[in-house]
């Protein structure tokens, strides 16, 4: 039969878990309270650290997937020259970019910012002209358009497609037309005229990112270059086969591409946003992990608690011949056992809801009638979770670790109790 060494027994009796062996006393439910308390506390730092981890994980994913889905992986620009110019050799730069084997697809593009004019409706919007036939292999688009068709946008028509909530607030449907406006202006000798063109909506796309979805628009790249000439930018959009790589990707083209074009990755283009939630998700760490240094906090009072509780038991060990070492390491293990059971509970319930958020969130919406992310204000609607076994161990283990300190002093403090001195005040 094994054998349990008796400090295992008694600070498992301590820590609430007697039932491990006989049943427990009642001298010992006011310190098993206080244990169960701390336990309880340690467990909801862990789970809310889990969930809050996953959700801005699953945030940032989400969002990262619907901008890729509409953005380039790669954009090769050259700055200061014509956009006409430069679609005249997009083919020669696009193939040049596909020297490299990660290179999957290569599209021309002109990016450009205008006004379109519908009525009193006056909006500002990010124009990009676009190759239709070759768009399709660069981004998903013509999978998102809700009405028409990208193959509508035809040279010379002038057509256009947006977003669907920015048709909604311009209050245009497929087939209207609508007035757009190019910053830069006409040189008249009657002075400067606005630059202006009547274009016809063709269809419109909904990408699930709010912000594309409602300043988004497309055309042709051919009317795009006329529309805007020097007050755009023209350049080749390229998809690889690795986004994640898209930035070493960008670094290993330069020495393939002709002079003067440069190279710019999706990371860099919206390095401000990632930079933001990258920030944000370890300040969230930091503060909730201020919760779990709390629990460890209370627990380090409860075994305070409980060595002032024990000091006769204790005394009567000493007495019996327990060491210094052997009365410390009973406190070591009630404080461990707290923290380890708090840890797994607190790690099961919180892989529990960050697992399950996408049927849980739905349901408290419908119960109480709110929307807890409404698409006008955040860049998605549906509340995503990503649970990643990195973040997760890594608050496993900091929880484990606040949990073992906050029990140095009371064991060291237990350790320490003079016999003599605690049976003469009893």
């Amino acid at each position: 039969m094994l054998k349990i060494p008796y400090e295992l027994w008694i600070g498992a009796r301590y820590a609430g878990l007697s039932h491990l062996r006989g049943r427990r006393g009642g001298r010992d439910r006011f310190v098993s309270f206080v244990a169960a308390t701390s336990m309880a506390g340690i467990a909801l730092g862990v789970a809310a650290l889990i969930v809050v981890l996953s959700v801005m994980n699953g945030f940032q994913k989400d969002v990262r997937d619907r901008m890729l889905s509409v953005l380039p992986h790669i954009e090769l620009y050259v700055p200061g020259i014509d956009p006409e110019a430069v679609l005249a050799q997009w083919s020669e730069i696009g193939d040049a970019a596909r020297k490299s084997p990660s290179v999957v697809a290569a599209a021309p593009f002109v990016a450009a910012q205008a006004m379109l004019l519908r009525g009193q409706v006056l909006r500002g919007v990010q124009v990009r002209g676009i190759d239709p036939g070759a768009e399709k292999s660069v981004s998903q688009i013509a999978g998102q358009m809700l009405t028409g068709s990208l193959a509508d946008l035809r040279p010379g028509a002038f057509g256009i497609v947006l977003g669907q909530d920015l048709a909604d607030v311009l209050g245009v449907h497929t087939g209207d037309p609508i007035m757009m406006l190019a910053p830069q202006a006409n040189v008249s000798p009657v002075g400067f005229t606005p630059r202006m063109r009547q274009f016809t909506v063709v269809g419109t796309f909904r990408s699930g990112h709010y912000e594309y979805d409602s300043s988004l628009a497309f055309t042709d790249v051919t009317d795009a270059a006329r529309m805007f000439r020097d007050g755009s930018t023209a350049g080749v959009r390229l998809r690889v086969d690795d986004m994640y790589r898209a930035p070493e990707i960008a670094r290993l083209l330069t020495p393939l591409l002709p002079p003067r074009v440069l190279a710019s990755d999706w990371s860099r283009n919206n390095r401000t946003w990632f930079a933001a939630v990258q920030t944000e998700k370890r300040m969230m760490f930091l503060i909730l992990a201020l919760i779990v240094a709390v629990a460890a906090f209370n627990l380090l009072s409860s075994l305070v608690m409980a060595v002032k509780d024990k000091q006769s038991d204790i005394a009567i060990l000493r007495t019996f011949g327990s060491t210094p070492a052997e009365i410390a390491r009973i406190f070591l293990v009630q404080g461990a056992l707290i923290g380890v059971l708090g840890t797994l509970l607190g790690v099961g319930l919180g892989a529990a809801i960050a697992y399950n958020i996408d049927v849980l969130v739905p349901g408290l919406e419908h119960l109480f009638g709110v929307q807890f992310l409404p698409r006008e204000v955040y860049f998605i609607s549906a509340l995503p979770s990503d649970p990643r076994l990195p973040d997760i161990v890594s608050i496993a283990l900091t929880s484990l670790v606040l949990s073992l300190l906050a029990t140095l002093y009371p064991s060291w403090r237990a350790s320490r109790l003079q016999p003599a001195q605690v049976l003469r005040h009893d």
